[in-house]
């Protein structure tokens, strides 16, 4: 149902160089390219991408906004976790299990906008 998510950043070149280090571990890869967009994709279902605010003011994160990264197992999601805090992202959980459902780990990426890396235990 999700074509595509946006994330904020006032910093394209800086955001790039993050998630085409992160989204790597999962084969990811650069899908689209403007000047104030860059978005990736697996080559199926829907793409992660990173923008300047079209208005020109700052790019925010928003408190409560959070976008979950399928991962194949629980090593992909320490994977990505791992890479993710390699990369200079802040530490927002260490993978775990989340209730009775989830293996799920969470990070905040160079611009605050918070992620997470989830399997199904």
């Amino acid at each position: 149902m999700i074509a595509y998510v946006t994330l904020g950043t006032n910093d394209l070149a800086r955001a790039a160089g993050f998630y085409d280090a992160l989204f790597g571990v999962v084969g990811a890869k650069r899908a689209m390219e403007t000047d104030n967009l860059i978005a990736w994709s697996t080559g199926e279902g829907p793409m992660v991408c990173a923008i300047k605010p079209q208005d020109g003011n700052a790019a925010t994160h928003g408190n409560g906004t959070m976008v979950a990264l399928a991962a194949s197992s629980h090593d992909q999601v320490d994977a990505l976790h791992r890479k993710a805090l390699e990369l200079g992202a802040a530490d927002e959980g260490a993978p775990g299990p989340r209730g009775d459902q989830f293996y799920i780990g969470y990070f905040r990426d160079l611009d605050g906008n918070k992620l997470n890396a989830f399997a199904p235990l």
